[in-house]
């Protein structure tokens, strides 16, 4: 006799919906938190060199910020 726990079994389609869901917040974290490294940085550097190194890093990063929404709206995870 089975017990109903109120839980449905995920079917491998909604699994795997769910494990690049969270590859895409992860990803997400990550690239946050080295645009942050990047804005801290650009704080305390001085020499005009390492300022466009950061500057392009924070580009960098929210190109890819902007890829990894886009990729989550086609998903139509968001």
């Amino acid at each position: 006799m089975k017990l109903l726990t109120g839980k449905k079994k995920l079917g491998q389609n909604e699994l795997k919906e769910r494990r690049k869901l969270e590859e895409l917040k992860k990803e997400l974290e990550e690239v946050q938190k080295s645009m942050d490294r990047a804005y801290q940085n650009l704080s305390y550097v001085v020499d005009p060199e390492l300022i466009d190194c950061c500057i392009y890093e924070l580009n960098a990063g929210q190109m890819r910020y902007k890829f990894l929404l886009r990729q989550m709206k086609e998903e139509k995870i968001v």
